[in-house]
């Protein structure tokens, strides 16, 4: 079975790219679609067995990949509750967003290739998920990286998807420098690839010192590190961010399907994987923890002054890609992966949704251009409300019961680290309120601020595409009731079994934190609410008040805190001079001139004033034939005279 879940994406890719001619759209379509969804049922089964039955931990091994010397890795896959849950959150959210894009795309000339783009993504990202080694895990790692571009740059006929694809694989390259020398010191240091084989191991090198770029160290500490950069790339953290939001150049589904349960948890999945190790190094996740408060303040407050509606749901990813991180880094990892699971049903409800919205107004995505549009497109805009609920922590809703425990984790962590995450937290809680109803408001209330012609023909999309979005409406509804005992309650124990590992379970105390402590996410997620209406329904004209006041500040925060504009005075730039001066004096005049090129040159230059010498009259070549006489003659007698 688990064999079946992870080839069938697979095969479905095979079939829609290779056999598109024969097959046609709807053949390519039919095929994905009904293999993911199969592939997600297969899901809910394994991960029934496996979280709630006798076996905890099912290996499949497939054969020997390679064994040389004292390295060897098995292609295999391993089944925990882990790998369990991440397999029906993968499946089911790309089932949803295959079976959405038959509607979405149905105008596109390339629908096949599309889908096959798509399965494609998947079964790398299961390939990730069921790694039983490291260089395994590299493998599904690289693929989604390649699947990424590939859906980015889809519509390559755009400059800007092909810069936003290049960006994206070139950003997650130097994180993956990281992961693959953090891979080879966990290697240097265990002796081992295999995940089993090294977490038994790990303790004994608790205290071990390991030279890295000309100096010693913590071992642990330093391996950890070099993967948590892996991570940052993968999972857009502050710093390796910036390839995200432009990711939004790709295809509406694919937005959903890299920024909800694929590519950017796959970061998110990896240190939870990892966690036998990272718990032996302290101080790596106390640098976890920072980066991701850090991030989850930093996108929220960019969220808040966009104005692409795909773009505020990005930063809005980037931000709750924080929160799990310092839940990491406070060792909630059950914390974690739960706000992983909630995350991903009401973020890939809120990106199609916004992919509905567009398709309502013709491919239309600024939100100043919008509004009114709530009569138009009802059940698009109650969906949406139901994501954004989810989103804004508001009970019952499923990101209620896991960012409020990512918060409540990290206050009952006591260390400065986790007080610094939780108060960032906090803020960030209160900015995600605001521009996730300062979206709902620009979008659908007011008037119509955009072309008359394109509101008199806006409508809701049609039921292919409406019915996914009911589907992860129902996960961002129930999902943090029904799994909150799972996941971070009494049962988790029972439930996690080995398959996380945590030396101080602070989920146990976050259940004991004061009471204010619990309350606060829930009012300043109220507050936030309450100050975005106030400014976008009450009063209209305040933000703009606010941005003639504080310009300043208004352009640092449209402007990304200036991230692009500072990597590209530092790296762009000198990269691109290098490039030309290497290519003007290296190449042109150095090797070309002294090189192929200068030897032409010479031969040419020759060539045209022997020819010079054939001028066509007989006293000229009377001429040079006495000359030849003279000079043969004279070689002659200084021979023999010699």
């Amino acid at each position: 079975m688990e064999f079946l879940i992870v080839f069938l994406p697979l095969l479905g890719a095979i079939i829609a790219g290779f056999f598109d001619k024969r097959i046609g759209d709807r053949g390519a379509q039919l095929v994905t679609c009904s293999f993911l969804v199969l592939a997600a049922l297969l899901s809910c089964i394994t991960f029934a067995s496996v979280a709630f039955g006798d076996e905890k931990v099912r290996l499949v091994e497939l054969f020997t990949w390679i064994d040389s010397g004292s390295f060897e890795a098995s292609w295999a896959l391993r089944i925990d509750t882990l790998s369990a849950v991440m397999l029906v959150v993968v499946t089911v959210v790309s089932a949803m967003v295959h079976i959405y894009s038959v509607g979405y795309m149905s105008h596109d000339k390339s629908k096949p290739r599309f889908f096959s783009y798509l399965s494609l993504f998947t079964f790398f990202m299961l390939m990730l998920v069921t790694a039983d080694n490291f260089v395994q895990m590299f493998f599904g790692w690289e693929g989604v990286g390649l699947a990424s571009y590939l859906l980015i740059g889809f519509w390559y006929e755009r400059p800007s998807a092909n810069a936003a694809a290049i960006k994206a694989f070139l950003v997650n390259r130097v994180g993956d420098i990281g992961f693959a020398l953090g891979i080879a010191g966990a290697f240097l240091l265990l002796g081992t690839v295999n995940f089993e084989q090294a977490f038994q191991i790990v303790p004994q090198y608790a205290d071990h010192q390991l030279g890295f770029l000309g100096f010693e160290g913590h071992a642990l500490t330093i391996i950890c590190l070099l993967l948590f950069i892996g991570a940052m790339g993968k999972s857009a953290q502050l710093g390796l961010h910036t390839w995200l939001p432009d990711a939004m150049e790709g295809p509406t589904p694919v937005s959903a399907l890299i920024h909800a349960a694929t590519m950017v948890t796959a970061g998110v999945f990896m240190l939870v994987r990892l966690s036998p190790i990272f718990e032996y190094a302290p101080d790596a996740l106390t640098v976890v923890t920072i980066v991701g408060a850090c991030t989850a303040f930093f996108a929220a407050t960019v969220g808040t002054t966009q104005n692409d509606i795909k773009r505020v749901i990005a930063y809005s990813t980037c931000s709750q890609l924080g929160y799990m991180f310092f839940a990491i880094g406070v060792s909630a990892y059950g914390a974690a992966i739960f706000h992983l699971a909630t995350h991903a049903f009401f973020k890939a409800l809120l990106f199609l949704g916004a992919g509905s919205v567009i398709h309502a107004v013709s491919d239309e995505q600024d939100m100043r251009k919008m509004g009114g549009l709530w009569k138009t497109i009802p059940y698009t805009y109650g969906l949406m409300w139901i994501g954004s609920l989810a989103l804004a922590g508001i009970p019952p809703f499923a990101g209620f019961f896991s960012k409020d425990m990512i918060l409540e984790a990290a206050y009952a962590a006591h260390t400065g680290a986790g007080q610094f995450a939780f108060w960032a937290g906090v803020i960030a809680a209160f900015l995600t309120a605001f521009y996730s109803w300062r979206l709902l408001l620009m979008t659908f209330h007011g008037k119509f601020r955009g072309d008359a012609h394109v509101f008199e023909h806006a409508h809701e999309s049609p039921k292919v595409m409406l019915i996914p979005l009911m589907v992860l409406a129902s996960g961002a509804v129930l999902v943090g009731y029904v799994a909150y005992d799972w996941f971070v309650g009494d049962g988790r124990e029972a439930f996690w079994g080995a398959s996380i590992l945590a030396l101080e379970d602070v989920i146990e105390e976050a259940h004991h934190v004061p009471t204010w402590v619990k309350i606060l996410p829930l009012v300043v997620a109220v507050s936030g609410i309450a100050t975005a209406y106030l400014a976008y329904s009450v009063m209209p004209g305040l933000p703009a008040r606010f941005v003639s006041a504080a310009r300043p500040l208004y352009l640092f925060l449209l402007n990304k805190w200036y991230f692009d504009e500072l990597y590209d005075f530092l790296f762009v730039r000198p990269a691109r001079a290098l490039g030309r001066g290497l290519w003007q004096t290296g190449d042109v005049l150095l090797i070309d001139g002294l090189g192929p090129n200068g030897v032409a040159s010479v031969a040419r230059g020759i060539a045209q004033r022997v020819a010079k010498v054939q001028s066509g009259y007989v006293y000229h070549y009377a001429f040079a034939m006495l000359i030849g006489v003279v000079f043969l003659v004279s070689w002659y007698l200084l021979t023999r005279i010699g």
